[in-house]
Protein backbone atom coordinates (compact mmCIF):
# COMPACT_ATOMS: atom_id res chain seq x y z
CA UNK A 1 0.00 0.00 0.00
CA UNK A 2 1.66 3.55 -0.82
CA UNK A 3 0.88 6.64 1.04
CA UNK A 4 2.44 10.15 0.64
CA UNK A 5 2.04 13.34 3.01
CA UNK A 6 -0.17 16.59 2.33
CA UNK A 7 -0.48 19.17 5.48
CA UNK A 8 1.25 16.39 7.51
CA UNK A 9 -1.48 13.88 6.98
CA UNK A 10 -1.61 10.41 4.91
CA UNK A 11 -3.38 10.05 2.03
CA UNK A 12 -3.44 6.61 0.64
CA UNK A 13 -2.87 6.21 -3.32
CA UNK A 14 -2.03 3.19 -6.03
CA UNK A 15 -0.70 2.96 -9.45
CA UNK A 16 -2.02 0.30 -11.77
CA UNK A 17 -0.52 -0.13 -15.41
CA UNK A 18 2.70 1.49 -14.61
CA UNK A 19 4.67 0.38 -17.66
CA UNK A 20 1.80 2.42 -19.84
CA UNK A 21 3.04 6.04 -20.87
CA UNK A 22 -0.44 8.00 -20.57
CA UNK A 23 -1.43 8.43 -17.31
CA UNK A 24 -4.98 9.15 -16.19
CA UNK A 25 -5.88 9.79 -12.60
CA UNK A 26 -9.49 8.54 -11.17
CA UNK A 27 -10.86 11.09 -8.65
CA UNK A 28 -14.03 9.54 -6.27
CA UNK A 29 -16.93 11.41 -5.46
CA UNK A 30 -18.52 12.64 -2.04
CA UNK A 31 -19.31 9.02 0.42
CA UNK A 32 -17.28 6.39 -1.72
CA UNK A 33 -13.45 5.73 -1.93
CA UNK A 34 -11.14 4.68 -4.61
CA UNK A 35 -12.78 1.39 -4.52
CA UNK A 36 -15.73 3.06 -6.19
CA UNK A 37 -13.34 2.35 -9.55
CA UNK A 38 -12.29 -1.33 -9.19
CA UNK A 39 -14.56 -2.43 -11.96
CA UNK A 40 -13.30 -0.21 -14.53
CA UNK A 41 -9.80 -0.34 -13.60
CA UNK A 42 -8.87 -3.70 -15.10
CA UNK A 43 -9.91 -2.16 -18.80
CA UNK A 44 -8.62 1.60 -18.22
CA UNK A 45 -5.26 -0.36 -16.94
CA UNK A 46 -4.70 -1.96 -20.48
CA UNK A 47 -4.05 1.19 -21.78
CA UNK A 48 -3.09 3.62 -19.37
CA UNK A 49 -1.46 4.19 -16.10
CA UNK A 50 -4.16 4.65 -13.50
CA UNK A 51 -3.29 6.61 -11.01
CA UNK A 52 -6.34 6.45 -7.67
CA UNK A 53 -6.75 8.04 -4.35
CA UNK A 54 -8.65 8.52 -1.12
CA UNK A 55 -9.20 11.92 -0.34
CA UNK A 56 -8.70 13.12 3.35
CA UNK A 57 -11.10 11.51 5.76
CA UNK A 58 -12.55 8.69 3.29
CA UNK A 59 -11.44 5.14 2.72
CA UNK A 60 -7.39 4.31 3.75
CA UNK A 61 -6.40 7.96 3.92
CA UNK A 62 -6.46 9.67 7.30
CA UNK A 63 -9.28 11.07 9.06
CA UNK A 64 -10.23 14.36 9.93
CA UNK A 65 -11.35 16.05 12.80
CA UNK A 66 -13.25 18.78 10.64
CA UNK A 67 -13.98 19.00 6.83
CA UNK A 68 -13.20 21.77 4.74
CA UNK A 69 -15.97 23.66 3.77
CA UNK A 70 -14.88 24.54 0.39
CA UNK A 71 -14.21 20.79 -0.09
CA UNK A 72 -13.97 20.17 -3.84
CA UNK A 73 -11.45 22.90 -4.53
CA UNK A 74 -9.38 20.80 -1.31
CA UNK A 75 -9.97 18.07 -2.95
CA UNK A 76 -8.11 19.42 -6.01
CA UNK A 77 -5.24 20.41 -4.11
CA UNK A 78 -4.86 17.16 -2.77
CA UNK A 79 -5.19 15.57 -6.51
CA UNK A 80 -2.66 17.86 -7.58
CA UNK A 81 -0.22 16.92 -4.11
CA UNK A 82 -0.35 13.16 -5.73
CA UNK A 83 0.43 14.24 -9.46
CA UNK A 84 4.00 15.94 -7.82
CA UNK A 85 4.22 13.39 -5.47
CA UNK A 86 4.82 11.29 -8.64
CA UNK A 87 6.46 13.19 -10.70
CA UNK A 88 4.33 13.22 -13.45
CA UNK A 89 4.43 15.68 -15.85
CA UNK A 90 0.78 15.71 -16.70
CA UNK A 91 -2.18 13.47 -16.34
CA UNK A 92 -5.40 12.88 -18.30
CA UNK A 93 -7.89 13.25 -14.88
CA UNK A 94 -11.57 11.72 -14.73
CA UNK A 95 -13.61 12.93 -11.69
CA UNK A 96 -16.79 11.50 -11.21
CA UNK A 97 -19.75 13.02 -9.34
CA UNK A 98 -17.93 15.55 -6.60
CA UNK A 99 -14.81 14.19 -7.97
CA UNK A 100 -15.76 16.32 -11.05
CA UNK A 101 -15.80 19.08 -8.89
CA UNK A 102 -12.48 18.96 -7.81
CA UNK A 103 -11.72 17.95 -11.36
CA UNK A 104 -13.09 21.13 -12.58
CA UNK A 105 -10.99 22.84 -9.75
CA UNK A 106 -7.83 21.24 -10.70
CA UNK A 107 -7.74 21.72 -13.92
CA UNK A 108 -8.90 25.64 -13.52
CA UNK A 109 -5.95 25.93 -10.57
CA UNK A 110 -3.60 24.20 -12.04
CA UNK A 111 -3.49 23.72 -15.46
CA UNK A 112 -0.07 22.92 -15.91
CA UNK A 113 -0.61 19.39 -14.49
CA UNK A 114 -3.26 18.25 -16.44
CA UNK A 115 -3.44 17.20 -20.12
CA UNK A 116 -7.53 16.66 -20.27
CA UNK A 117 -10.28 16.36 -17.91
CA UNK A 118 -13.71 14.39 -18.05
CA UNK A 119 -16.08 15.90 -15.71
CA UNK A 120 -19.06 13.01 -14.68
CA UNK A 121 -22.41 13.53 -13.79
CA UNK A 122 -21.53 16.54 -11.25
CA UNK A 123 -23.98 19.10 -9.76
CA UNK A 124 -23.04 21.96 -11.64
CA UNK A 125 -21.04 25.28 -10.98
CA UNK A 126 -23.40 26.43 -8.44
CA UNK A 127 -24.92 24.77 -5.21
CA UNK A 128 -28.91 24.26 -5.68
CA UNK A 129 -30.81 23.87 -2.50
CA UNK A 130 -33.04 22.00 -3.43
CA UNK A 131 -30.23 19.03 -4.57
CA UNK A 132 -28.39 19.62 -1.86
CA UNK A 133 -31.49 18.78 0.64
CA UNK A 134 -32.36 15.92 -1.65
CA UNK A 135 -28.64 14.72 -0.85
CA UNK A 136 -28.99 15.29 2.86
CA UNK A 137 -32.55 13.34 3.08
CA UNK A 138 -31.46 11.02 0.91
CA UNK A 139 -28.64 10.37 2.49
CA UNK A 140 -30.27 9.62 6.07
CA UNK A 141 -33.13 7.73 4.76
CA UNK A 142 -30.31 5.37 2.90
CA UNK A 143 -29.29 4.42 6.19
CA UNK A 144 -31.91 2.11 6.45
CA UNK A 145 -30.74 0.44 3.51
CA UNK A 146 -28.19 -2.79 4.57
CA UNK A 147 -26.98 -2.65 0.97
CA UNK A 148 -26.01 0.77 1.28
CA UNK A 149 -24.49 0.50 4.68
CA UNK A 150 -22.68 -2.64 3.67
CA UNK A 151 -21.14 -0.80 0.62
CA UNK A 152 -20.34 1.91 2.69
CA UNK A 153 -18.23 -0.05 5.28
CA UNK A 154 -16.36 -1.48 2.14
CA UNK A 155 -15.35 1.77 0.99
CA UNK A 156 -14.56 3.18 4.46
CA UNK A 157 -14.12 0.81 7.05
CA UNK A 158 -16.38 0.29 10.18
CA UNK A 159 -16.44 4.34 10.89
CA UNK A 160 -18.35 4.57 7.73
CA UNK A 161 -20.86 6.25 9.32
CA UNK A 162 -19.21 9.13 10.43
CA UNK A 163 -17.52 9.35 6.95
CA UNK A 164 -20.95 9.86 5.56
CA UNK A 165 -22.26 12.66 8.29
CA UNK A 166 -18.94 14.53 8.21
CA UNK A 167 -19.00 14.58 4.56
CA UNK A 168 -22.43 15.53 4.79
CA UNK A 169 -22.22 18.43 7.06
CA UNK A 170 -19.75 19.78 4.56
CA UNK A 171 -22.08 19.38 1.71
CA UNK A 172 -24.42 21.06 3.40
CA UNK A 173 -22.31 23.61 4.80
CA UNK A 174 -20.78 24.55 1.60
CA UNK A 175 -24.64 25.04 0.25
CA UNK A 176 -25.11 27.58 2.96
CA UNK A 177 -21.73 29.61 3.16
CA UNK A 178 -19.73 29.13 -0.36
CA UNK A 179 -21.67 28.53 -3.32
CA UNK A 180 -19.76 27.94 -5.69
CA UNK A 181 -17.79 24.78 -6.71
CA UNK A 182 -14.46 26.43 -8.37
CA UNK A 183 -13.02 30.00 -7.72
CA UNK A 184 -12.16 30.98 -11.34
CA UNK A 185 -14.42 30.90 -14.47
CA UNK A 186 -15.35 27.97 -16.85
CA UNK A 187 -14.31 30.81 -19.75
CA UNK A 188 -10.59 30.49 -18.00
CA UNK A 189 -10.11 26.77 -18.70
CA UNK A 190 -7.48 26.27 -20.66
CA UNK A 191 -7.40 22.13 -21.10
CA UNK A 192 -10.12 20.86 -22.67
CA UNK A 193 -12.54 19.50 -20.90
CA UNK A 194 -15.41 16.67 -21.63
CA UNK A 195 -18.84 16.97 -19.29
CA UNK A 196 -20.78 13.63 -19.69
CA UNK A 197 -23.84 12.28 -17.86
CA UNK A 198 -27.04 10.54 -18.11
CA UNK A 199 -30.65 11.68 -19.04
CA UNK A 200 -32.18 9.51 -16.50
CA UNK A 201 -29.67 10.33 -13.36
CA UNK A 202 -31.83 10.08 -10.53
CA UNK A 203 -29.55 12.62 -8.36
CA UNK A 204 -30.81 15.30 -10.45
CA UNK A 205 -33.64 17.26 -11.93
CA UNK A 206 -35.49 16.42 -15.56
CA UNK A 207 -33.25 18.73 -18.30
CA UNK A 208 -30.54 19.13 -15.40
CA UNK A 209 -27.90 18.02 -18.23
CA UNK A 210 -29.31 19.80 -20.69
CA UNK A 211 -29.14 23.47 -18.68
CA UNK A 212 -25.54 22.52 -17.81
CA UNK A 213 -24.27 22.00 -21.46
CA UNK A 214 -25.74 25.52 -21.96
CA UNK A 215 -24.20 27.00 -19.04
CA UNK A 216 -20.46 25.65 -19.94
CA UNK A 217 -20.14 24.78 -23.42
CA UNK A 218 -21.33 28.10 -24.37
CA UNK A 219 -19.23 29.95 -22.51
CA UNK A 220 -15.58 28.73 -24.24
CA UNK A 221 -15.06 26.35 -27.24
CA UNK A 222 -12.38 23.86 -24.54
CA UNK A 223 -15.65 22.30 -22.98
CA UNK A 224 -17.48 19.64 -24.81
CA UNK A 225 -20.46 17.48 -23.35
CA UNK A 226 -21.72 13.77 -24.11
CA UNK A 227 -24.68 12.78 -22.87
CA UNK A 228 -25.89 9.12 -22.51
CA UNK A 229 -29.35 8.67 -23.02
CA UNK A 230 -29.61 5.73 -20.58
CA UNK A 231 -27.96 4.34 -17.14
CA UNK A 232 -27.71 6.27 -13.81
CA UNK A 233 -25.29 8.08 -11.22
CA UNK A 234 -23.01 7.92 -12.44
CA UNK A 235 -23.00 7.63 -16.02
CA UNK A 236 -19.21 6.82 -16.16
CA UNK A 237 -19.97 3.20 -14.49
CA UNK A 238 -23.67 2.75 -16.05
CA UNK A 239 -22.42 3.29 -19.62
CA UNK A 240 -18.74 1.54 -18.73
CA UNK A 241 -17.72 0.57 -21.81
CA UNK A 242 -19.37 3.64 -24.05
CA UNK A 243 -17.81 5.30 -21.33
CA UNK A 244 -14.61 4.10 -21.62
CA UNK A 245 -14.39 4.31 -25.63
CA UNK A 246 -15.25 7.95 -25.18
CA UNK A 247 -12.79 8.55 -23.06
CA UNK A 248 -10.03 6.55 -25.60
CA UNK A 249 -11.18 9.01 -27.81
CA UNK A 250 -11.15 12.21 -25.75
CA UNK A 251 -7.80 11.94 -24.70
CA UNK A 252 -6.45 10.34 -28.01
CA UNK A 253 -7.50 13.83 -29.48
CA UNK A 254 -5.62 15.99 -26.78
CA UNK A 255 -2.66 14.60 -26.18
Amino acid sequence: MSYFLYDGRTIFYEEFGQGNVESILLLHGNTVSSKFFVPVIPILSEKYHVITLDFLGNGQSERIMNWPVDLWYEWSKQAAAVIRHLEIEKVNVIGCSGGALAALNLALEEPELVKAVIADSFEGLQANSEITEQIRAGREFAKQNEGFCSMLKMMHGDDWENVLDADTNAVVNHALTVGSFCHKKISDLQVMLLLTGSKEDEMFPSGHYSKLIDEMCGTTEFVKAHIFEQGGHPAMMSNMDEFVSLADEFFGRNT
